[in-house]
Parts: structure tokens; sequence; C-alpha cells
């Protein structure tokens, strides 16, 4: 099991990437190579391409494939030294610069050393707009907000040409940074006296959305997709807001006619009829397949019921990590690994859908749509049984999570870093508390408890082969607290009393207010207001130690 392998494409309106992808014409003028690497971020290393290649003979495009392919594998470390020493080796190369200041912008929080490389670009090329926009960016994401938007107005008014995109870039940097308020002031003024722009009016909708105002981004979308009907991110942004919003109906069609998001991997079911709603499923065989984060599939598959009850031979494909957890749950189903589905079982398919379109096939109009049948997912017995013998005897025990997986496409790698928190943070908030901490955290986060020295932290990761693994661990909790990932849909599969850490700019599925959920009627949400996670851990912290002094056996959150 993968925990921490969460939040989806889906947590980040997929219309602001989209243009944030246009303004790269001025973020990177000098390297056009790399823009057009960045288009498919997931794209395979050259199997020519070696370290040693790209240090020799360096180009924009192999540095961008090496270092990205690093960082889509896990490899930050490496990445980050292969981009300096790319640059330490070649100096005086103002493209390769910008190429390694770019990359790490966009994959790290390195914004010091962002910095750095776009002044060492500034100092070979003074005049170089993409390295004046790298360092305002790094500025923002830093904190320096104010020294960044001085150097965004300065460019303003020395480059007259390039306002539009200016501004473009700038209120996207200010509200990725977790600044929506100067975002939305700078386009508000923009907009009043400037000529608009298709991602002027994505940008204003997507802040909107961020900022729990999901009913006006909607108008601010349907305004742009009137300017680029075509526009795909921009539709499945305005998708999203309209579910964020309670707009189930329209949501959820318009959710239902994107692409699928499964990392440029085509795999041959896809080329069945893709499954919608009113069709007849009755004794037709259906393949239900894995689309975006392993949360979006344990939070959807709950629908299996539904289409197996209208007659359906139902088919689930998956990552090895869900592999028995929904053997377990959905014995009327068949399983099968992902990778291993081959075309020799092809035969006498009717539809494929990804699982996250199972709310659309399902007909879910509004709340009172969503299946009421928690828990959906089963624990076997004698995990269970194996894993409460390892567990501290002392109750209540409360499990944490604290991060979501580090990602390394960059689309998703900003969501993870502002849906995370350290453990350091949560356990200076959270303890002391008269109970025993469980960690439920895997990933390369997991390594953070070894520098933890505050109450101790039981951990039974290191025998966790998946997610039943993990379910059987949660079955003997009495409380689960963690921010927006993947073990949190299991929690709340599970119908075990769950705490949602969520994010400023929270994830659609949750909506815009409130403290509970539809999806999970055991789950309790905190809601972050501002960027730093600070106020909200220190409100959970002090519900979680009225909540354990009266705390008894069996009772719910």
């Amino acid at each position: 099991m993968m925990t921490g392998h969460a939040g989806t494409r889906g947590n980040d309106p997929a219309g602001w990437q989209g243009a944030r992808r246009k303004r790269q014409r001025i973020r990177m003028q000098q390297i056009e190579t790399v823009s057009s690497c960045e288009g498919d971020a997931t794209q395979s290393l050259d199997a020519d391409l070696s370290k040693d290649t790209v240090l020799q003979s360096p180009t924009a495009e192999n540095v961008t494939t090496m270092v990205s392919d690093l960082f889509l594998k896990g490899e930050v470390l490496d990445a980050v030294r292969l981009a300096l020493e790319v640059v330490a080796r070649h100096p005086d190369n103002v493209i390769l610069t910008l190429v390694a200041a770019t990359l790490l912008a966009r994959h790290t929080a390195l914004y010091d050393v962002v910095a750095t490389l776009a002044r060492r670009a500034l100092k070979l090329e003074p005049d170089s707009v993409g390295a004046q926009t790298i360092l305002a960016d790094a500025l923002v994401a830093g904190g320096d907000v104010a020294g960044g938007c001085a150097l965004f107005a300065d460019m303003m008014a020395r480059y007259p040409g390039e306002r539009i995109g200016l501004c473009e870039h700038i209120s996207f940097s200010l509200v990725d940074a977790g600044y929506p308020f100067e975002a939305l002031g700078i386009l508000t003024a923009w907009l009043q006296e400037g000529e608009p722009s298709f991602s002027l009016l994505n940008n204003m909708a997507c802040i909107l959305d961020r900022m729990g105002r999901p009913a006006e981004a909607v108008s601010w979308y349907k305004r742009a997709l009137a300017m680029d009907p075509g526009n795909a991110t921009a539709a499945f942004g305005y998708s999203l807001s309209l579910l964020k919003a309670g707009n189930f109906r329209e949501g959820w069609a318009r959710y239902a006619e994107r692409v699928p998001l499964t990392n440029s991997v085509t795999w041959w079911f896809m080329s069945l009829p893709r499954l919608r709603h009113g069709d007849d499923v009755s004794g037709k065989k259906i393949i239900l397949y894995q689309e975006q984060g392993l949360g979006d599939t344990l939070h959807f598959i709950r629908f299996v019921p539904y289409l197996q009850a209208k007659g359906a031979d139902v088919t689930i494909v998956v990552p090895k990590a869900l592999l028995r957890l929904l053997t377990q749950s959905f014995p009327g189903a068949s399983v099968r690994l992902i990778e291993e589905f081959g075309r020799e079982v092809e035969d006498g398919y009717s539809y494929a859908a990804p699982i996250p379109d199972l709310p659309f096939i399902g007909g879910v109009m509004s709340e009172s749509d969503i299946p009421a049948n928690i828990p959906y997912f089963r624990a076997d017995a004698g995990d269970i049984a194996k894993f409460a013998a390892e567990l501290p005897s002392r109750r209540p025990r409360i499990g944490l999570v604290w991060a979501g997986e580090r990602r390394g496409r960059p689309e998703l790698a900003a969501a993870d870093r502002r849906r995370s928190t350290t453990l350091a943070m949560l356990g200076e908030a959270l303890t002391p508390v008269d109970a025993t901490l469980v960690n439920i955290q895997f990933g390369v986060p997991h390594a953070e408890i070894a520098a933890w020295h505050g109450q101790p932290v039981f951990d039974p990761m290191g025998g966790v082969r998946d997610m039943a693994d993990t379910a059987a661990i949660m079955e003997s909790l009495d409380l689960f607290i963690s921010v927006d990932t993947s073990p949190l849909h299991l929690a709340g599969g599970l119908g075990r009393p769950t705490w949602l850490i969520s994010r400023w700019d929270a994830c659609w599925r949750w909506g815009a207010e409130g403290d509970t959920s539809a999806w999970y009627p055991t789950m309790r949400v905190f809601r972050a207001q501002e960027r730093t996670f600070g106020p909200v851990l220190r409100e959970v912290g002090e519900a979680l130690r009225e909540w354990v002094k009266d705390w008894q056996p069996g009772k719910g959150a």
C-alpha cells in the first residue's frame, strides 16, 4: 500500500494548469524547447540519454527530459543535483540556467535557489523577461510578496506589449503561493479597464473557486469558454466548480466528458464504449478501471453494488495497492491487476468506464442520491487480529497522516505541497494528549518520524503491504486524523471516525463550507482559512483534547 497516494488532478482545477502552460511563452521566451517538453511531463526517458551525456552535451530539451524523469520517479535529490551541476559546469549559458530554475520552481519549494539562479541569468542578460518573471515568481512563492509584485509592476511598465501576459502570470503566481485576495485584486482592476483574455477569465474563475466561491467561479468559466469553447482544461475546471457548488446534475455530466487522466497510458479497454448514465447493463460485462489517484478509486468504488443490482458483470482493474482490499470488499466482482489485464480477456466486454465516472453513471443528482452503503470496504478478520495484537493496548488509539504523496508531475506537485503539513507541525498542535498515537503515514514523509522527539508515535507501517493491511489497522483505531489523501477515503469507506484537515483551497469533493460530508457520515471537516496550516491545526488539537476527555469505547467522533 502507498499511504499518501491521493489527491488527484481533480484537486486542482485543470483549467488553471492549462492557462499556466499557455503562459510559458512569457516565462521562458528564451527556451521554447522547455515548454514543448513540459507539455507531456510523463514522457519516458530516452534509452540513450544518460547523466554523462546531459552533463557533457546539455540542451534545454535533454536537461528537461532527464530532470523531469527523475522528479517523476521520486528521485528528488538526484534531480536537484543534476540541474544544479549542469549550471555549475556551464555558468555562462543563460538558457540552461533558466531551464534549471524553471524545473526547480515547478517541482520543489527551493525558492531561494530558484531566485539565485534567476539573478545569475540576469547578470548575463539583464533584459531577460524570462529570468525576471522567474525571479518575481520565486520572491512571491518565498513570501516576499511586495518584492515580487514590485518586480512585476516594473516589468509591466517596461514591456507594455507583454502586459496582458504578465497580468495573467502574476495572478497565477499569487494564488498558487496562497495569496488569492491579492490575485483577485489585480485581476479585478485589470478587467475593469483592460482587455480580457481567455487566460485572465480562466484565472479569475480558478481564484474564486480556490477561495471557496465556486458559484461565482462558474460564471467566469462560462465567459472563458465563450472565448475558447473547445478548451478541454477549462471545461474540466468548470465541471469541478459546478460540483463544488453542489450542482451535481450538470457537474457530473460535464465531468464525465473529460479525457481519462491516466498519465498518458492508453489501456486496450479504453477503446470500448464508455459507459454512460442510462445504458442498459443487464447481462453485460463491464470494466471499471483506475483513473487519477488512488483516493478517487476509494471514493467512488462504492457504486459497484449499484451496477451489480442492475445485472452487470463487473470487472475492476486497479493497481496492486488496491487489489486485495477490493477483492475482499466486492466478492461479486472480478478484481484484476491493471498492469496484467491483457487483451487475451477482451472478448465479451460491452462497456468500460473510469471509476470516477461512477457518480454520473449512478445518477447522482444531489447529495441525497449518494449511496449510503457505508461501510463498503471490508478488512480481513485475520489481518485485523494480527495488527490489533501489535498495537499498544492503551486507548484511545488515534491514527495520523500528515502529508500526501510527493508526486513529480508539476500540476500535482503544487497541490501536494498545499495539502500537506509536517509531523513536527501536526505533533506540536496535537500533543500532549492522553491517547496512543499511531502512524499511518507511508512514503517519503514517513521518514519524519525519526526526527520526531515529542510524544511517542507507534509505527506499524513496516508490516504493511497494501491498502488491505492499512484497512486492518484502521479497524483497531478509535479516531483517524488526516490531511486530504487516500487513507482518508479508506477510513471514510470503512465507516471509521475520521477528521479531515482540509487545505485552504479545499478540494471540490468537500464543497465550499460546512464541517460534515455527505460522502462520509463519520467524517468531521476542519477547514484551513489561510495558506498556513497553523491555525487549523491548533483548532484540531483543541478539539482532540476535548474528544479524548469525553471518549468512551465504541463512541464515534
